[in-house]
């Protein structure tokens, strides 16, 4: 307990970038069971091909993982280009795992359950795919930021590399926000997602729609793949699987299907993660997520928030 008051806000600082990361994946999770009412578990590798596409991108540029860190105009250059890469490449396989295993299923009538299997099955399918394409072993990052203090938080040091996260996810949180509640478009995936059948016969088109709800999480998956490799510095083909349940986990703290939910509990399950292994070490981490989950159910079945995506105000 000492060490968690002597470190407070530094603890608060890492659990927030931490937490960023989580809420951008848990966009991607939130979305889909807003409009399917159903848990897409190929989001996690839809992430992973994220991070390794921002790596192609920047091995493309003639980076390697022991280079020196390059000017600061040509970083924003390099971080623009793999996060253009990343979040396409996410998009493109949500996309895909949409068109190949729940489209048919859907047009088949199947159960849940055979939509949960399905959604397994692309998961390891994708990340066994990376595993063989990368002989299982870990991928370096190019460096492209060099941590440095911007500032002080109540003694607690802010470096750049944090600040980008946590700015950068909240930007595309933000606009992903308003996007569905301003846009024709946004509007037309809230309506499928409160009525399906009346959003058809009002003229919209429900598979166009649900692509598109694929599409946007695969770009905020895509963005998150960038950070956590700005990040971490690593990636591996099974990095999301860990990292796609903590997701899960905060779309549900924070209320499935509802966006500012999402990005509520991501930013809290990374700052009780970081507050509990202060006190009863860090190789509990992931016991103190989980258990933070339980106990917020228990008195808010619904999550924090609770609104779903299809009664979102405009």
């Amino acid at each position: 307990m000492q060490f968690l008051l002597d470190n407070f806000w530094d603890l608060s600082v890492t659990g927030l970038t931490q937490g960023a990361i989580y809420a951008l994946i848990a966009l991607g999770y939130t979305l889909v069971y807003g409009v399917l009412r159903l848990i897409n578990f190929a989001h996690s590798e839809v992430f992973v091909t994220g991070t390794f596409a921002s790596i192609f991108v920047l091995h493309a540029f003639g980076l390697g993982s022991d280079d020196p860190v390059p000017s600061a105009g040509m970083v924003v250059l390099y971080i623009a280009a793999a996060a253009v890469g990343a979040m396409v490449a996410s998009a493109a396989t949500a996309l895909v795992v949409e068109r190949v295993a729940y489209r048919p299923l859907r047009r088949r009538n199947a159960p849940p359950l055979v939509f949960l299997i399905s959604a397994i099955g692309a998961s390891f399918a994708i990340s066994e795919a990376f595993g063989v394409l990368v002989d299982r072993n870990n991928v370096r990052v190019p460096n492209l930021i060099e941590p440095q203090t911007q500032f002080h938080l109540f003694g607690a040091s802010v470096n750049n590399r944090q600040l980008l996260i946590v700015a950068a996810a909240i930007v595309m949180m933000l606009c992903l926000d308003q996007f569905i509640r301003r846009t024709r478009l946004g509007r037309g995936i809230r309506a499928v997602s409160q009525d399906p059948d009346s959003a058809a016969l009002m003229g919209v088109n429900k598979d166009r729609v649900i692509a598109l709800t694929f599409i946007l999480g695969g770009l905020m998956a895509g963005g998150a793949a960038v950070l956590y490799d700005l990040q971490f510095g690593v990636t591996r083909f099974n990095a999301g699987f860990v990292l796609g349940i903590k997701a899960f986990t905060a779309a549900v703290l924070g209320g499935i299907g509802n966006l500012r939910g999402a990005l509520l509990g991501g930013l809290l399950l990374g700052l009780m993660e970081n507050y509990g292994s202060a006190i009863i070490g860090s190789e509990w981490r992931d016991v103190v997520a989980f258990v933070f989950l339980i106990v917020v159910l228990m008195f808010r079945p619904t999550g924090i928030l609770g609104e779903s995506l299809g009664k979102a105000r405009a």
